[in-house]
């Protein structure tokens, strides 16, 4: 019997540089990318000591892959920056939109930081 791949040799390696970029992602929260084999790349979150992972989504596209870790990164950092103020009441969008103008250029800038880390071009 052979064995079915889901993902394709070139999608592989793209979706390797795309986990491996994220790096930083997966020290601040219980966010990890792992190479499943001929399945793609599965995230796992939520982590509980007795239970493991509470969510596992399979990737066999690099894009998608990192626009999930892009916008995982982005609520993190939100997460961050709204922790101990009121702002930890609203939802991403909003705090968001009351960082100063630098703070949300800064955080913007990192998609392409990202990106190229990946190898990804954005203006597909």
């Amino acid at each position: 019997m052979e064995r079915k791949s889901y993902i394709t040799e070139t999608e592989r390696t793209k979706c390797r540089r795309v986990a491996d970029a994220f790096a930083e992602l997966y020290e601040e929260s219980d966010i990890v990318v792992l190479d499943a084999g001929r399945y793609g790349f599965v995230e796992l979150q939520y982590f509980r000591a007795k239970s493991g992972f509470n969510s596992n989504t399979v990737f066999d596209d690099s894009i998608e892959l990192f626009e999930e870790l892009w916008e995982n990164w982005m609520d993190v950092q939100l997460m961050k920056t709204a922790e101990g103020t009121p702002m930890a009441e609203m939802d991403y969008e909003d705090i968001f939109k009351c960082l100063p103008e630098e703070k949300q250029i800064e955080l913007v800038e990192k998609r392409k930081f990202f990106a190229s880390e990946a190898g990804i071009d954005l203006d597909r």
